[in-house]
């Protein structure tokens, strides 16, 4: 009997390129991770070394390929969104570092174009509000400050595009440049109506259309591995491409509007699958989900600055070991006393999107103790999440069921239960870490004609360890300090 093939699967995060093998049946063969660096080399900046993410999924392809397995019938990449990569297409050299998406160097000028009443029409055509999270000023601000970007632009060889277009790119040994319309429709340059990059945009933005990827559905035969590119044999298919938040939300088997998908990362990104394109009207963004056979599936997003970061930084300042020690000094307290932590380190995002804002504790007394402000920090990481979640029911109408939750921390389980308690909706957490990966290979066996398994969530988390007047109190106390860090600016 024929051995099916197996999927390759890269999920390039922001702390670490992950790489999984999957059979048909769901089943992790193998894995392999290797870490990456952020550099922060200004206040508010915040860059990664674009060769230095090629090299790191070099080494986990190296990894996968020296183990004992089939054959790998083709390739599947979910990836860090809103990180600019630029380059010149003729010697493949990156021109500077990514710019990562956490980087808020172009706040002012993205303020200054929302201030000119240039709003209105960007989110008419991408869902998207003008911030500095979207490439679009990214790429602005290197037309205007790297050196080389015009003269490569006007020989037509400057390449920008999002990690994905970068790593296509790179994998196909410069034979092919393009991009999928999930993450395409995160650049603020793309029109998700149409599916073209706009050329209105590009003008508001500075920056040239001609350097731009071709946009594709998700599930399309991108091209092939070349050969020598990486430790893969060359003529091997790259099957689909999504950013990581799209290809979590595909991986957790939502396909219909009702459930909220959050990914505890170092920021959060929730997505809910709408019927067609939303509006919105409380500081979620409207983006593409995925698309393939079956048409476009449009969502709702809600970005979180810092999230999961915040259990770290926390951990950092109270002198602990990590974000466990944090979580068992937490539970250490009964209840966070009269203390709020609101974790505003790189500005505030969705819903609020105060780019100004900074990271406050508040509510303080002589009876505070470190346990409560740990506990204060797992509880902000919820409070943030359950904002983007009642932004979603309002815009939406919908009474949303519960949360799908992925990420690093969501195995955290005293933080699960409290996301639980805030949000009063049951939280469901994925039997595997990758569920990103496992997404985007999941659509790779479908373009392969190959139905995979739906997924199965190993654990329930159920609201009710918080009594009803202890989750009003605390949601009063979040919300007073959300004010409070807003007057202070």
């Amino acid at each position: 009997m024929e051995q099916q093939p197996l999927v390759l699967a890269i999920d390039q995060g922001t702390t670490n390129t992950k790489a999984v093998l999957v059979d048909a049946s769901g089943k992790v063969i193998s894995r392999a991770s290797a870490p990456l660096t952020s550099h922060y080399p200004r206040p508010g900046w915040a860059e990664q070394s674009a060769d230095a993410i090629w090299n790191s999924v070099q080494s986990v392809i190296a990894d996968i390929v020296a183990g004992d397995h089939g054959p790998i019938g083709g390739i599947a990449i979910s990836n860090q969104r809103e990180t600019l990569v630029v380059w010149d297409a003729e010697t493949g050299a990156p021109l500077a570092p990514a710019i990562l998406w956490q980087c808020r160097r172009t706040a002012v000028a993205c303020q200054a174009l929302v201030d000119a009443g240039h709003d209105a029409a960007v989110v008419d055509q991408t869902g998207l509000s003008i911030n500095a999270l979207f490439p679009a000023s990214k790429l602005g601000w290197v037309m205007e400050n790297v050196a080389s970007a015009r003269d490569l632009a006007e020989q037509g060889r400057l390449r920008a595009g999002t990690v994905d277009s970068w790593l296509l790119f790179k994998m196909t040994d410069g034979a092919v440049f393009a991009t999928d319309h999930s993450n395409a429709s995160r650049t603020m340059l793309f029109d998700t109506v149409r599916l073209v990059w706009s050329a209105e945009l590009c003008a508001l933005f500075k920056v040239p259309l001609s350097a731009l990827p071709s946009p594709l559905p998700s599930n399309s035969r991108f091209g092939e591995t070349g050969a020598g590119a990486t430790a893969l044999p060359g003529g091997i298919p790259i099957l689909t491409m999504m950013g990581d938040s799209h290809a979590a939300l595909y991986g957790h088997g939502v396909r219909r509007p009702g459930l909220v998908k959050a990914t505890y990362g170092t920021g959060s990104s929730l997505m809910t699958l709408t019927d067609g394109r939303v509006a919105s009207r409380h500081g979620l963004s409207s983006t593409i989900a995925w698309s393939d056979d079956g048409g476009v599936a449009y969502a709702l997003e809600g970005n979180i600055t810092v999230s999961a970061q915040a259990l770290a930084f926390a951990a950092t300042l109270l002198g602990l070991a990590g974000p466990a020690a944090l979580s068992d000094l937490a539970q250490s307290v009964p209840e966070s006393g009269t203390v709020v932590f609101v974790p505003a380190l790189a500005g505030l995002g969705a819903p609020h999107w105060v780019d100004d804002a900074t990271g406050t504790v508040s509510g303080m007394t002589h009876a505070t103790r470190p346990a409560h402000i740990a506990r204060a920090t797992i509880e902000a990481v919820a409070l943030q999440i359950a904002d983007v979640f009642e932004a979603m029911q309002q815009d939406t109408g919908l009474d949303l069921a519960g949360l799908m939750a992925d990420g690093g921390a969501s195995t955290n389980d005293f933080l699960m239960q409290v996301q639980a308690d805030v949000l009063d909706r049951p939280v469901l957490r994925g039997d595997q870490p990758e569920v990103g990966a496992l997404g985007a290979a999941a659509m790779a066996f479908g373009a392969m004609g190959i139905q995979p398994p739906e997924p199965s969530h190993a654990r329930h988390f159920s609201p009710g360890a918080l009594s009803a007047d202890a989750r009003t109190d605390l949601l009063a106390r979040w919300r007073q300090a959300l004010m409070r860090v807003k007057m202070t600016l």
